[in-house]
């Protein structure tokens, strides 16, 4: 097979959590751009719908949006068996939904650090183990894993504590993981992004001040683009990576090889 035919996702299935928008979406529609069948799960299915329709309308793909609560078994069951019905397997999953609440740690309530955990980390678990156990079934599958440079490193002068632990509990949970279901030929691996200007971000990249020091402390000097994560994760979700398991990808614009 020649190395851009194992790029190839065509009639493949991928469920995108957090896909309505932003990174979610950009690396949604890199799958789709290589022939993928999308799911948009998010919590926003007015914005998910609009997505899924755009991708289908774009790329001539089938989409399915699904409202989706990542922290509650219940709704990440229904969301799979509903996948299920429509494309009968599930071939990759990136579990990309997320928040951040940049709060000092002696200011930071235990309800909001439990809502960062929940989503941030339990999710992940949540939905890895519910796909999980279909892709064992099938015996095969890409699960990618979005952490963050933060689950490697502290970033400053912003403080975050629950986002940097939740990160990183999500790059250990991709490893443990990876080394469980290998024997099922379910790949498991994490894409840690750095600064990235996003419609939810972009405001404070043009207010400057706490971006500004981002900036300087980022060898390219400049924020990362989410079409700059559609590469990573298509590589990761098709055969091209078919050796690459528990492992961390980290784009993050030289930030951590200070």
């Amino acid at each position: 097979m020649k190395i851009l035919e194992k790029y190839d996702l065509t009639n493949k299935v991928s469920i995108v959590t957090g896909a309505a928008a932003g990174l979610g979406k950009a690396m949604a529609e890199a799958l789709a751009q290589a022939g993928s069948h999308i799911v948009i799960a998010d919590i926003d299915i007015e914005k998910a719908q609009a997505t899924a329709k755009q991708l289908s309308d774009q790329e001539g793909i089938d989409t399915l949006a699904i409202q989706t609560d990542v922290t509650e078994e219940t709704q990440v069951q229904q969301m799979v068996d509903q996948v299920l019905d429509r494309f009968g397997s599930i071939d990759v999953l990136i579990n990309n939904a997320g928040i951040v609440l940049n709060e000092k740690a002696e200011d930071t309530s235990f309800a909001d650090w439990q809502k960062v955990i929940n989503i941030n980390l339990n999710g992940v678990f949540i939905v890895s183990q519910i796909v999980g156990r279909q892709m064992i079934a099938q015996q095969r599958g890409s699960i990618i894993n979005i952490s963050s440079m933060s689950g490697l490193v502290v970033n400053t002068p912003q403080c975050q504590a629950s986002y940097n632990a939740s990160k990183a509990g999500v790059i250990m949970l991709t490893k443990s993981l990876a080394m469980e279901w290998a024997r099922h030929n379910i790949r498991v691996n994490t894409i840690a992004p750095g600064y990235m200007k996003t419609e939810l971000t972009k405001k404070f990249f043009d207010q400057g001040g706490m971006t500004d020091t981002w900036m300087e402390m980022t060898p390219m000097g400049r924020p990362g683009n989410p079409e700059e994560l559609g590469g990573i994760a298509l590589y990761l979700a098709s055969e091209a990576s078919s050796f690459a398991t528990g492992s961390v990808f980290t784009i993050d614009g030289g930030y951590t090889a200070l």
